[in-house]
């Protein structure tokens, strides 16, 4: 049986949730202090498998949609693709910074990404 694309995006958004309560797991640990805290959300900004990171594959994610909301917005006025290429600024933009400076205030010395 053939899964039609959006079975196989639920699909993809499952196990995506499922990777992110582990991450809310780990996170939870009594024994996460604040440099492996820090490593933590470094992690979510940047890393080397994939590039970017998660947050920045989100904003990428979001992205390619506006694009797509663009070639088929029935009056190509914006009304879908502006709000989703603003998300994906926010996105990049607002979380990602803000992480980063949160890592940076619980520990200032830890590894730059």
């Amino acid at each position: 049986m053939t899964r039609t694309r959006l079975e196989r995006i639920r699909a993809s958004v499952g196990i995506v949730q499922l990777a992110l309560q582990q991450i809310e797991d780990d996170l939870t640990a009594d024994d996460v202090d604040q440099a492996e805290l820090a490593a933590i959300l470094r992690e979510l900004i940047e890393d080397t498998d994939p590039p970017g990171g998660f947050i920045p594959a989100v904003a990428q994610l979001v992205t390619t949609a506006a694009l797509r909301a663009e070639q088929i917005e029935p009056d190509r006025d914006g009304d879908a693709s502006c709000p989703l290429h603003e998300a994906a600024a926010l996105i990049t933009d607002n979380a990602g910074q803000r992480l980063i400076w949160a890592a940076r205030a619980l520990d200032p010395q830890g590894e730059r990404v």
